[in-house]
C-alpha cells in the first residue's frame, strides 16, 4: 500500500485553489482553478494535496453529513528556511495563526489556516546537536 494523496474536500475551489496554488506555492497538476478536482504537488516528494469539490462529492456518497465546526484537517509541509517561506507566504496573502516559533527541540513551526478552515502546519527541521 502506497499513500497517494490527502484530499481536502471544499466548497470555495477557486479560493482553495489561490491559496495551495499561489500562497502555498505548491504546483497544479492540470491548471483546474474552478475544480472540481486539483492535486498539488511540493518540489520534492511522491505524496501531493489534492482538493475535490465538497458538492461533487455529495453527489457521489449521497451526503457528507453537517458542515463542521472549527478547523477541520491539519496539512503538515516541511520546509527549509521557515522564517524566509513565512514571508513570502505572508506577502502573497496567507495570515499566519501561530508562529514561527519552536515546538521540540528539533523543530521550529508556524500555522496558517486555508479559506475553509484547513490547518496547514509549516515545519523546519532543525540539525540535531552533538
Amino acid at each position: 500500500m502506497e499513500l497517494a494523496q490527502v484530499r481536502l474536500l471544499v466548497t470555495d475551489f477557486s479560493r482553495c485553489y489561490r491559496c495551495y496554488a499561489e500562497v502555498l506555492g505548491l504546483e497544479p497538476q492540470s491548471g483546474a482553478v474552478n475544480g472540481p478536482y486539483e492535486k498539488f504537488s511540493p518540489a520534492t516528494g511522491s505524496v501531493g494535496i489534492a482538493l475535490q469539490d465538497q458538492a461533487m462529492m455529495a453527489g457521489i456518497l449521497g451526503e457528507l453529513g453537517e458542515e463542521p465546526v472549527g478547523h477541520r484537517s491539519l496539512v503538515v509541509l516541511r520546509v527549509d528556511g521557515l522564517d524566509a517561506y513565512c514571508e513570502q507566504a505572508t506577502s502573497r496573502g496567507a495570515e499566519l495563526v501561530h508562529g514561527p516559533a519552536p515546538m521540540t527541540d528539533r523543530m521550529r513551526v508556524a500555522h496558517l489556516g486555508d479559506p475553509e478552515g484547513n490547518l496547514i502546519e509549516l515545519q523546519e527541521w532543525l540539525p540535531l546537536r552533538p
